[in-house]
């Protein structure tokens, strides 16, 4: 009797032990990554946040894509060449591939991606870099498209791996819903997102493409608290985080059970001056905040050591930075004669909005420009808060009395014209681009566009240091340091890797 008992007992414990192997069997190895922010959007084209990249770029593909090495590969696109004016590209497409959502993959598709940010009743945020250049594009048959550039544009191909150049299903973005559905055609589709909370993604069995490569699932967390991020890495809650907070990387770097990952960045933080408030309209007074403002305390104080102090518009990596550059040298005395040659000499009050993540910096500034009798009121902002006010027009930004805005701006490794264009050309006013202080230059705009017209790489360069030159001089930011890429990941998660500028990519990252 007792035996029968265990038997059945046993019989009941195999099945239960089977279907337990069975179910462990189909579930869903997942990699978790957490990001100082969420999603911005779902649209790839209507956001240019470094991070809301990098939680798109599993989902979504350009016609070409950068590879770990850095270098161009054929993506959607399998083939490309250009006529010998610089002026007509002719692609060839991938054929077989669909969209998320079934809808197919072609020459109409693509057409219809450009034509979008072509349409300036669209609005979309990253339409204004594709109609710097882009005339017209045709469907020449069904996997053949032709882009005729307003003039020769040496960033061209980078811009097709950027947030703008990434393909939505025009089903998807037709129905109005993109912003919260992403629907690509990359090896991810998006499963759940649950607002303010999580995306998951998960594997698209139609990909074209290596379907076996990284985990099952993707799940994407974010907080601006740093010490959740880094307790997250510690518990093994995350997998992966993005940026690693400066004043961990050390403990980071010194634990068996993690990997720190440091390589040279692209995102320049600055401080963007309102240059149409009667005091920041006065270049004396810019020249004096960037005077006051001490560059190698900020890289220690706010980066442990993990940046280097901006003493240009653009980063080290970007290709004609000059690094002879220092314009501004910390100098007290200086700054505060400027301002008194301005009218200024008993200082004045200006705010600056900050996000959350950035506040500390607005502090450090505060103490810092409290010494040439500059009054800064630090406003701090949640993310989406922040954008509506610093991507506002000069009518909304004099309404609401915003003198200045802490941003930072990677193009990564696209090229000089990604990083000026959008934060100093003129036609870049916010809420279309990102000059957010409305500086113009006739100029500047002049050289802008003469050396995005110069194919020459040499010749386009030694332009870049000319515009440099006279934006330092010019001074419509306070420029503050640029940022080490830190990434970290759990011991056992291999294949992640960073674009300069903090855009991981983690679509092939597995966990041993």
């Amino acid at each position: 009797m007792n035996l029968k008992l265990k038997n059945r007992g046993w019989l009941v414990g195999g099945a239960l032990l089977a279907s337990l192997l069975a179910s462990t069997a189909v579930m869903a190895d997942t990699l978790t990554v957490m990001q100082i922010e969420g999603p911005r959007s779902m649209d790839p084209g209507d956001q240019s946040a470094t991070y809301t990249n990098a939680l798109l770029g599993p989902m979504y593909q350009g016609l070409l894509i950068r590879g770990s090495d850095l270098k161009l590969q054929p993506a959607l696109a399998t083939e490309w060449s250009v006529d010998e004016s610089g002026l007509e590209w002719t692609f060839k497409l991938r054929e077989g591939v669909v969209f998320h959502d079934g809808t197919p993959f072609n020459a109409d598709a693509v057409v219809y991606n450009f034509e979008r940010h072509l349409n300036t009743e669209r609005g979309l945020a990253a339409s204004g870099r594709i109609r710097t250049f882009l005339s017209k594009i045709e469907k020449l048959d069904d996997f053949t498209v032709k882009f005729t550039l307003k003039s020769p544009y040496p960033a061209f191909l980078a811009i097709l791996t950027s947030n703008s150049g990434q393909q939505v299903s025009p089903t998807a973005d037709a129905a109005g819903n993109l912003g919260a559905a992403a629907v690509g055609t990359g090896p991810y589709r998006m499963a759940e997102y649950n607002s303010g909370e999580y995306v998951l993604q998960e594997k698209f069995a139609d990909y074209w493409g290596d379907k076996a490569a990284g985990e099952d699932e993707i799940k994407w967390t974010w907080s601006a608290e740093t010490s959740v991020l880094n307790m997250a890495l510690q518990t093994g809650d995350a997998d992966i985080i993005n940026p690693v907070p400066p004043v961990f990387a050390a403990q980071i770097e010194a634990n068996p059970d993690l990997k720190l990952s440091v390589s040279d960045g692209s995102a320049v933080f600055w401080v963007s001056l309102n240059t149409e408030n009667d005091a920041l309209s006065d270049v004396r007074v810019r020249q004096a905040l960037n005077f006051a403002t001490d560059k190698v305390g900020l890289v220690q104080a706010i980066m442990s050591g993990y940046g280097s102090p901006a003493n240009s518009p653009l980063p080290s990596v970007a290709p004609g930075f000059d690094p002879s550059l220092n314009p501004y040298p910390l100098d007290l005395e200086k700054a505060k004669a400027l301002l008194a040659e301005a009218g200024y000499a008993d200082g004045f009050t200006m705010s600056v909005v900050v996000q959350e993540p950035e506040a500390r910096i607005g502090e450090v500034l505060q103490a810092m420009w409290q010494q040439i009798g500059v009054t800064l009121d630090v406003r701090r902002m949640e993310s989406g808060v922040w954008s509506d006010a610093a991507f506002g027009d000069q009518a909304k930004k004099s309404a609401e009395g915003t003198d200045s805005v802490m941003a930072s701006w990677s193009s990564g490794v696209n090229g000089a014209d990604l990083q000026l264009r959008p934060l100093y050309h003129s036609s870049s006013f916010s809420p279309g681009s990102a000059n957010l202080g409305f500086y113009k230059s006739e100029e500047l705009d002049a050289l802008l566009d003469k050396a995005a017209a110069t194919i020459d790489e040499d010749a386009r360069n030694a332009i870049y240091v000319d515009a440099q030159k006279l934006i330092t001089e010019d001074a419509p930011h306070v420029l503050l340091y640029v940022t080490k890429d830190l990434v970290a990941t759990r011991a056992n998660v291999e294949g992640v890797w960073t674009i300069p500028g903090g855009q991981i990519r983690v679509e092939t990252a597995t966990k041993n």
